[in-house]
């Protein structure tokens, strides 16, 4: 197995980011959801842990098939889907992946959210981590993503909201910009397969940063919503969600 950490800093506190996360969820969820496939909601379930307290399970299937190219379909099942395991105990969460085919893969997410500009030594304390671990700075208005992925509305650099004065984010934003959180990740990516383990554990790190850095631009740019009614949204139909406020509006990049 490989383990990363990952730190990404936004400007929200962490209980604006309790709402935003909420908002990022149902939109990508209706945004993928297409052609009878998208995210299918198994479990919600109110959660009780002994350390961390009360929380919500929740588990969805992200059903791909039909995005996979064509070489790809030839050689996995008909029904292909990822399986999504998470227990939000905020400001605390473990998010798992395991793929439906693979059954050696997994991706385990701990995630820890701070009110600060991500300069919290050893949050986790983990016993998985043996001696000195790589440590990624991801920037979420700098940092380079796919172009397929670019929304100029969802870019900090020009994004600005009229509601709290916030934006656009400058170089350097993260030491200088108040409210400042930071969301820690420490990521352990597994596939126990001989021949392959190294390259693939490497190729799941190198991939997924950029993604997370997509979602976290959109986080900084929920609407106005209370955390009930976001969470409501999450579970909504792709069909109906469409009559919500979740679409971008046009014009300039404001909220």
């Amino acid at each position: 197995m490989l383990i990363k950490e990952y730190r990404i800093c936004m400007p929200l506190t962490t209980e604006e980011y309790r709402v935003g996360q909420l908002y990022t969820i149902s939109k990508h969820s209706h945004q993928e959801s297409e052609k009878g496939e998208g995210v299918e909601v198994v479990k919600n379930e109110p959660h009780e842990d002994p350390v961390h307290g009360p929380g919500q399970f929740t588990e969805k299937r992200v059903h791909l098939s039909s995005k996979l190219p064509s070489w790809a379909r030839a050689v996995t099942p008909r029904i292909f889907y990822i399986t999504e395991k998470a227990w939000n105990y905020y400001p605390y969460t473990i998010t798992e992946y395991t793929c439906s085919f693979l059954p050696k893969f997994s991706i385990y997410i701990e995630t820890k959210y701070e009110d600060n500009c991500g300069d919290s030594e050893n949050i986790f304390h983990s016993d998985k981590i043996l001696g000195d671990h790589e440590v990624s700075f991801l920037d979420i208005a700098f940092d380079e993503i796919p172009e397929r992925y670019y929304r100029s509305l969802e870019d900090p650099r020009y994004f600005s909201s009229v509601k709290t004065g916030r934006g656009p984010l400058r170089e350097g934003w993260r030491e200088h910009t108040k409210p400042v959180m930071c969301s820690y990740k420490l990521v352990t990516v597994k596939f126990e397969v001989w021949g392959l383990q190294t390259r693939v554990e490497q190729f799941v790190h190198k991939t997924c940063p950029w993604k997370r850095s997509v979602s976290s631009r959109l986080r900084c740019k929920w609407p106005q919503i209370k955390s009930s009614e976001a969470r409501t949204l999450s579970f909504l139909p792709a069909q109906l969600a469409q009559d919500l406020p979740l679409n971008d509006n046009g014009g300039g990049a404001q909220v």
